[in-house]
């Protein structure tokens, strides 16, 4: 495809869409909008010129999230400065959404297929709000497949929008449908012509209208061969863009050129796309696998490139990740080089530079990075011995010290931003878990330290981050800081650690980017104005902060309680546990757990958006997916083997009541001894169609005997020393994997016990019988929320869960500190068997509920809005 023809071309990204996206859907469901910003400011800055926002989710206020997320957008000129396309199935969303957006809005979609006057109803409301509609080729009898076909549906929908109702032309985008090409069957082979030539018509008759469509479907019978759906994207836009195709659904940075594209597969796909002969589709088939990627590639450069200069063959080892050969390879360079330390400076950090242009440019995903890192390694080490006998040291862009703080154990993202920094020559001193401030900062300064990184999963760890951003300012330091993690943001790095630090405190919200704030923070020419920038942008941040209105009215904590949720415990029988107490699971198989896994969560972890298993076909990341996928699966059937990781769990089930807001937890059926009460937070913002939820109404009153469970499982204690096995082979790839593996065992272990209480150790759903993917969509009775979370956020809460299975003594996990759950890979929370218990955010909480909450639970007020704190709606001291 050449540059002139893809300069007209609109790219609408659809990342901030809950059907298309496994992390925006997570965040959005979590009610984590200020990062579900982040993925839409990530589409703006990667090129999106439009943005499709979608909130249609069974288990989501569709019309709620939407107009939300709608508001907070608005005040983000990153964001609102491109076009914003509101998408749902539902027309009150629409409708509600069209209220939020300031500037043109477009809306996706209207059509026919209900008749004229719903679609009159709908186009009117659009036009009175300025919007501009996409309006499928669609009608009363169904979707147009010939170009007649589409013309006409069109040309209809043009004369009653235009005509009837005065509804602006140019705010009219069609989208004519388009079909798979290729499929073996006849009928479709013209599909790709019917679209051109329908949009040629439609941009001919129909003056000033778009034409739209998603263009991966035309591809889609190749799924699975990533370059032949590239050529096949190309073609199909060369010509549907000549015919006057506007916009659609594209990533144009992995596009084929179209005068790139090698003559054999051009030919080959444009006789599909134009449908020049029957076999058309057969040729292409046969010619495809000449063409798959890198399966097929890795047999010719076999061939190929151990024939290369030695230096070529360094860097080609480095971009593939390919470590058989880099010993002698690396021996040779230093035969040839005056001084070992050459080969890191010239060769190797050629080869990383390399690694990190095609990264930058994403050209590179992050697994593929990480196994560069680790080739990277393995020659440094084969050449540090001779590097010490010289006693030689190498120039670096510059030293950072990171460390997950003091009472986090959480360390897999942290680890990646130290690869993706050293493959662009940092040198990174890892502190590794659990690390007070005192040694952090001790440590930088013994280092002489360019940069300070904080990373952090648990909420507690927000608080430790300020902690150090203080004593730095305490002890005078003049190095820039940086944060990172899970429940970090940029808005509490604005709000609670920046003013404590006023030498650079930097959010730094995933891998990709911190590369380029460390190299603003140490360049001479830009690091002063990228700070001033900074500063500017978190005041502009906290000065939002300040003005935020809450979502909702707060009221107070006794009529939150007048308006709990009110079950009917005179005509229900809660059910009774056919076993009651403590329950070791230590030795359910890896093989066993399999079955449960959760996929799209690892592919998260690795940088790789999609939902799984779609992801491993997707044309842009589907082949790395595969190839990570392939690796987790062999590394899985190691330890299935070996039994090297060995899934631990323990639940427990006992009778409880409800008091107050509180649930006790009883030793037997007497109900005369307490063993624990389980302290919960109630809702405390202004409801009218909702109760104001606490976990605590779930469970019956005294007078009706109900019942309670908790559960702690880890996917293994050898997580940390099988990590580190790996780290000392110079294996960042595996090291990684390994945590990753374990964290989808733990929360497929979690699934399990969950699946093997309700059908068996409760026993109140025996029939149950569900697959894996409604296991993962929750279609189940019951719940069971997890401390730290946004139904029960206070993470205390799990010292009682430790006191009531004795977890440490029966399976050896363990609480820091902070109430972080040691090994990572682990999962613990409770369990409700009522049919309407649910989950949902407790959100801001008042000054009232602390204090009570502080009485119930023996804290301090101090001690309880510091646990408390993430979900404080007044000021704290």
């Amino acid at each position: 495809m050449t540059q002139q023809s893809t300069a007209i071309f609109t790219n609408v990204g659809e990342r901030t869409n809950v059907t298309g996206s496994a992390r925006f859907k997570r965040l959005i469901l979590e009610e984590e909008y200020e990062k579900a910003l982040d993925v839409a400011r990530e589409q703006v800055e990667n090129g999106a010129q439009v943005i499709d926002i979608n909130m249609d989710e069974a288990m989501l206020d569709s019309k709620a999230a939407m107009v939300k997320f709608l508001n907070l957008i608005a005040s983000e000129p990153d964001i609102s400065r491109v076009p914003i396309m509101v998408d749902s199935s539902k027309w009150e969303v629409i409708e509600a959404g069209l209220k939020c957006i300031q500037g043109k809005a477009i809306v996706n979609s209207i059509s026919l297929k209900e008749g004229e006057a719903p679609f009159i109803h709908q186009a009117k409301i659009i036009k009175r709000f300025g919007a501009a509609a996409v309006v499928m080729a669609f009608d009363e009898t169904g979707q147009a497949e010939t170009a007649q076909r589409k013309f006409e549906i069109c040309e209809r929908s043009y004369r009653i929008l235009v005509d009837q109702i005065g509804f602006p032309p140019e705010d009219i985008i069609f989208d004519p449908n388009i079909f798979a090409v290729a499929t073996g069957i006849e009928e479709h082979d013209n599909y790709a012509v019917e679209f051109i030539e329908g949009t040629r018509r439609i941009k001919e008759n129909l003056p000033h209208c778009k034409v739209s469509g998603g263009v991966s479907n035309v591809s889609f019978s190749f799924r699975g061969n990533n370059p032949v759906r590239e050529a096949i994207h190309s073609v199909f836009l060369y010509h549907a863009i000549q015919a006057g195709m506007d916009m659609g659904i594209v990533n144009a940075g992995q596009l084929a050129v179209y005068d790139d594209i090698p003559q054999e597969l051009r030919k080959a796909v444009e006789d599909v796309i134009l449908n020049k002969d029957p076999q058309a589709g057969e040729r292409l088939v046969e010619l495809a696998p000449k063409y798959s990627g890198m399966a097929q590639a890795a047999k010719v450069e076999d061939l190929e490139w151990r024939s290369w200069p030695v230096a070529k063959r360094l860097e080609h080892a480095l971009v593939k990740g390919i470590t058989e050969y880099i010993d002698e390879d690396t021996e040779e360079c230093r035969a040839g080089m005056n001084k070992p330390i050459e080969v890191i400076e010239g060769p190797l950090m050629d080869g990383m530079n390399v690694v990190g242009d095609l990264f930058g440019a994403g050209k590179m995903f992050l697994p593929q990075v990480v196994k560069s890192a680790r080739v990277m390694k393995r020659a440094v080490a084969y050449l540090d011995p001779y590097i010490e006998a010289e006693k030689q040291e190498g120039e670096t862009n510059g030293k950072i010290v990171m460390a997950t703080v003091k009472g986090d154990v959480h360390d897999i993202g942290k680890n990646i931003v130290g690869v993706v920094l050293q493959c662009n020559n940092y040198e990174v001193i890892d502190l590794g878990v659990m690390v007070p401030a005192e040694k952090i900062l001790q440590t930088a300064i013994d280092e002489k330290a360019d940069v300070i990184g904080l990373s952090g999963l648990i909420t507690p760890s927000l608080d430790e981050m300020v902690h150090v951003a203080k004593e730095m300012t305490r002890r005078g330091f003049e190095l820039p800081l940086l944060i990172g993690g899970a429940t970090t943001s940029k808005a509490h790095t604005a709000v609670k650690i920046e003013p404590q630090y006023d030498k650079g405190v930097v959010y730094v919200n995933n891998a990709s980017r911190a590369v380029g704030v460390v190299s603003n923070l140490l360049s001479k020419n830009q690091k002063s104005s990228f700070l001033a920038k900074t500063k500017e942008e978190y005041e502009k941040v906290r000065e939002q902060q300040a003005r935020k209105k809450p979502r909702s009215k707060p009221v107070t904590l006794q009529r939150a309680r007048d308006n709990a949720i009110k079950l009917d415990w005179d005509n229900y029988t809660p059910p009774v546990p056919k076993k009651l107490g403590v329950t070791e699971f230590t030795d359910v198989s890896i093989k066993t757990l399999r079955q449960y896994i959760d996929w799209t969560p690892f592919f998260m972890t690795w940088s790789l958006a999609g939902k799984y298993p779609r992801i491993l076909n997707d044309e842009i990341v589907g082949e790395q997916a595969q190839s990570l996928f392939a690796d987790a699966n062999a590394m899985l059937d190691e330890f299935e083997a070996s039994g090297a990781l060995q899934p631990l769990g323990v639940i427990g089930l006992f009778p409880a009541n409800r008091v107050g807001d509180d649930i006790e937890i009883y030793s037997d059926e007497t109900r005369s001894e307490v063993l624990a009460l389980s302290c919960h937070l109630r809702q405390q913002t202004e409801k009218t169609d909702f109760p104001n939820y606490c976990l605590a109404d779930y469970i019956a009153p005294k007078g009706v005997a109900d019942y309670f469970g908790a559960f702690a499982v880890t996917g293994g204690l050898e997580e940390d020393d099988l990590a580190q096995a790996y780290d000392a082979k110079h294996d960042d790839y595996n090291k990684i994997m390994v945590k990753a593996v374990a964290d989808r065992l733990a929360e497929a272990f979690a699934e399990y016990l969950h699946e093997q209480v309700r059908k068996e150790y409760w026993g109140y759903a025996p029939d149950e019988n569900l697959s894996n993917d409604e296991l993962i969509r929750e279609n189940y009775q019951g719940i069971r929320p997890a401390p730290g979370y946004p139904a029960c956020p206070e993470h205390t809460e799990k010292k009682k869960i430790w006191q009531l299975l004795n977890t440490e003594q029966r399976i050896g996990m363990k609480l820091t500190s902070s109430y972080a759950m040691w090994p990572g890979a682990a999962v613990s929370g409770w369990y409700f068997s009522h049919p309407q218990s649910k989950y949902y955010a407790v959100a801001a909480i008042q000054k009232d509920q602390v204090e009570d909450y502080a009485k119930r639970t023996g804290m301090t007020l101090a001690e309880a809005e510091r646990w408390l704190s993430p979900n404080l709606g007044y000021d704290a001291p």
